[in-house]
C-alpha cells in the first residue's frame, strides 16, 4: 500500500492517507500513521523512503519471537 501513494509525501500528508491502517507484528499491533508520525522525516521521497524510517521506530514486537535473539549460539 505504501507503492500506491504519490511521492515525494510530506510526513503529515502520509499520516493523513494511512490513519486507518493497522500494522500487526509478531507481538502486538500498531497504527500506521503513528508510526510514521514518529519518524524524523519531514518529506518521505519513496515508499522504501518511509520503510526504512519506520525500521527506527518500530515497537521491539515487531520482528521475530519477543526476546529471542538470532545467531547466538
Amino acid at each position: 500500500m505504501l507503492d500506491d501513494v504519490d511521492y515525494p509525501l510530506a510526513q503529515s500528508a502520509a499520516t493523513a492517507e494511512f490513519s486507518d491502517v493497522t500494522v500487526v507484528f509478531a507481538d502486538g499491533k500498531a497504527d500506521l500513521a503513528k508510526l510514521i508520525s514518529e519518524t524524523t522525516k519531514e518529506t518521505f521521497q519513496s515508499s522504501s523512503d518511509i520503510e526504512t524510517a519506520l525500521h527506527n521506530v518500530l515497537p521491539r514486537g515487531a520482528v521475530g519471537e519477543p526476546y529471542q535473539s538470532e545467531g547466538d549460539a
